[in-house]
């Protein structure tokens, strides 16, 4: 199963902002739409959010990801939550056994 790690950096000062955000609106919709959220951490010494998302589906990880920028639910978030990012770092990650 594929597993991704995303690691955002935030404006400063906009950390407890986006991670009420992200809670209260990314999360579940992309729960909705079939991804797992195994877990999410703020990093405040560093300003970033790092979550790690899964996909054990018939889609193609690249056609859910779509789905959900493409969602009605997705573009009607207004303030949308993205405005907070600053940067950020995608990585599809691997367990060591």
């Amino acid at each position: 199963m594929p597993i991704q790690m995303r690691i955002y950096t935030i404006n400063r000062g906009a950390l407890d902002d986006f991670a009420a955000a992200w809670k209260k609106t990314i999360r579940p919709l992309r729960e909705k739409i079939g991804f797992t959220i195994p877990a999410a951490w703020t990093l405040p010494s560093t300003n970033q959010f790092v979550w790690l998302m899964q996909y054990d589906g018939p889609e193609s990880w690249e056609d859910l990801d779509q789905t959900y920028f493409s969602h009605p639910d997705r573009l009607a978030m207004s303030p949308d939550p993205a405005r907070h990012i600053a940067r950020m770092e995608e990585y599809f990650i691997n367990p060591v056994t």
